[in-house]
């Protein structure tokens, strides 16, 4: 029985060479594009280091608007962008006093890194440059009533300083300009300006340790002093 099979033709050396050079050429290719996204790559990750590098450098100079602008040639689609609108933020709200721009990157960051190690520092830096936006938007008429407190207290407290001090200084000059005038009336000892808060008591106790010379202080200014319990701010007081 003759089989009905024809015989397979013989593949040309030319065909194989052919098509052997084809798969070589394709593996050659995607090797190629292979090593040149990873250069591409590490160029890209040199190039951030450097802006980022940069940027800090000129805001360590005190350049400040060179630096956000090498930080805006850093920020990417990349989740390390994040980190860059931070340094920016950071920027606007502490050196540039720009409450405004700091928000916008405040914001980015959580966009972007909702969880990232800042988020925390983020969303509490947006809840005060809030405030501080609508204040400078509104001519600096917003403020809470709690930070109106505050400042009034402050104030008061300051002033009431200045004038315990220059009073102290006024008694203290008028005393001494008395003393010398008066030939011999100088007393060994030292003089010593009423503070705030101050009795014989506490005036013995940081001179001499002890609260027990509190008369030895009485007598040295017996007439100056009418009552001991009732010392006057900014009045001079000899030392015995």
């Amino acid at each position: 029985m003759r089989s009905t099979d024809k015989p397979r033709a013989a593949r040309s050396p030319f065909l194989l060479l052919w098509s052997a050079s084809g798969n070589l050429s394709w593996l050659c290719l995607s090797m190629f594009f292979v090593c040149a996204f990873a250069a591409c790559d590490r160029i890209g990750n040199s190039r951030y280091v450097q802006l980022m590098q940069d940027a800090e450098n000129k805001s360590a100079q005190g350049d400040f608007e060179r630096a956000v602008n090498l930080y805006e040639a850093a920020l990417d689609d990349t989740p390390r962008g994040a980190e860059v609108h931070y340094k920016l933020a950071l920027l606007y709200d502490d050196k540039l006093n720009d409450p405004v721009g700091a928000l916008h990157h405040f914001k980015r960051y959580l966009a972007l890194s909702p969880n990232g190690p800042h988020a925390k520092d983020v969303k509490d830096s947006i809840k005060r440059d809030e405030i501080a936006a609508l204040t400078a938007l509104s001519g600096n008429s917003v403020i809470t009533r709690a930070e109106a407190a505050r400042l009034r207290n402050d104030n008061l407290t300051l002033h009431k300083q200045l004038e315990e001090r220059a009073a102290s200084r006024t008694a203290l000059e008028k005393f001494e300009g008395n003393d010398a005038r008066k030939p011999g009336s100088r007393k060994a000892g030292q003089t010593y300006v009423v503070q705030s808060g101050d009795t014989l008591f506490s005036i013995s106790r940081k001179f001499y340790k002890s609260p027990n010379r509190w008369k030895a202080i009485l007598e040295a200014n017996k007439k100056n002093v009418r009552n001991p319990k009732d010392l006057t701010v900014g009045q001079a007081l000899v030392i015995p």
